[in-house]
């Protein structure tokens, strides 16, 4: 897959790329947060973490919101996992995610393999 027009998923991509070649599988995904974070800062590109994100419905805003491990550019869902194996329960809870807090694009990292698994999705309404 090519990035060409997409370079802030790339960029993203590196960061998790350099994280788990460091630390590879085994660890929680606590870890691989923290690592993450390190390598966003390294790479000067903001980044939020463990923000909350409003859900809709129907049009309003509901009380109850989704915490997401990070944003990145403010409008990247980044979701880690630290799982052997990835179902498509998660990609459809990342659909979900960007379907209610309205942001377009999410990366799904799973850092729990020997190589990083990494899921792009795109939600347009």
């Amino acid at each position: 897959m090519t990035y060409d027009h997409d370079p802030e998923t790339y960029a993203i991509n590196g960061c998790a790329m350099a994280a788990h070649s460091e630390l590879g599988p085994g660890f929680l995904e606590a870890v691989y947060q923290e690592a993450l974070a390190a390598e966003f800062a390294l790479a000067g590109v903001p980044y939020e973490r463990e923000v909350q994100l409003p859900i809709f419905y129907r049009g309003h805003k509901l009380q109850t919101f989704y915490r997401a491990d990070f944003i990145r550019y403010g409008c990247i869902v980044v979701e880690l996992k630290a799982m052997k194996i990835m179902t498509g329960v998660e990609e459809s809870i990342m659909i979900n995610y960007l379907k209610a807090t309205r942001l377009e694009r999410g990366l799904l990292l799973n850092f729990g393999t020997p190589s990083l698994q990494i899921k792009r999705m795109v939600f347009t309404a």
